[in-house]
């Protein structure tokens, strides 16, 4: 498939397992150049060397999105390196699905503020390009109601579908497209979805019958619903 994405810059967080890098190899794929973060800089570092090896160039920047200093650093390097950001994909997230005011907290500054951050930074180089597409992955939870106090991690997802809506009528006008992501229960090594096998398998065996597409090929749904885009 050839989605005409051959050269173009992609900014990728959250970028070094599950969603973010299922996004980055199905970017590769389609010939994308590829700026990658994450706050891991070792699992980072391992993503880009398996990213490079299937030909594309890539930059690894460790970065913490719910710090504007590391994100404004973050652009910088990618606006040195490739020039412009055609592509952004914020997918980071705290995962802060406990009830407490620290969760709320932890889910607005990342989740929420991480994606009002990178999208600030970015702007001005789409709009200067005549175009971009920027990509909010959000969840399923933004629009359900699961019985579990994850209060902060909800609110935060349905903002950033709101924040995307809002994007697509204002930045229209500058060529530039917005969309959220909404994937639903995924599970990847070292990811919530293995512990919670761990320490609640009767939970987990409940969410593992409920999802329609089996957990083996979630990502590669993830790949082709991105690329879709």
């Amino acid at each position: 498939m050839d989605l005409e994405l051959a050269g173009k810059v992609a900014l990728v967080t959250g970028a070094s397992r599950g969603i973010g890098r299922a996004i980055a190899e199905g970017l590769a794929a389609e010939g994308a150049r590829l700026v990658i973060a994450a706050r891991g800089a070792e699992t980072l570092d391992e993503t880009r060397r398996a990213l490079e090896a299937t030909g594309v160039e890539v930059l690894a920047v460790p970065s913490d999105v719910g710090d504007d200093a590391s994100v404004d650093a973050l652009v910088a390097k990618a606006r040195e390196r490739f020039g412009t950001i055609d592509i952004l994909i914020s997918n980071a997230s705290a995962l802060a699905v406990a009830g407490d005011r620290a969760s709320w907290e932890a889910s607005l500054n990342v989740d929420v503020m991480g994606a009002v951050r990178l999208v600030e930074a970015v702007l001005p180089m789409m709009r200067a390009e005549g175009g971009g597409s920027i990509l909010l992955v959000s969840s399923v939870s933004a629009i359900e109601a699961a019985p579990m106090p994850d209060f902060g991690y909800t609110a935060a997802k349905a903002a950033l579908n709101a924040f995307a809506k809002k994007l697509a009528v204002v930045e229209g006008a500058h060529g530039i497209r917005a969309n959220a992501l909404l994937p639903g229960s995924t599970e990847f090594p070292g990811g919530g979805w293995e512990m919670i096998q761990q320490h609640q398998p009767s939970l987990y065996d409940m969410v593992r019958q409920s999802v329609p597409v089996k957990l083996s090929s979630q990502l590669n749904l993830l790949r082709k619903i991105l690329l879709s885009q």
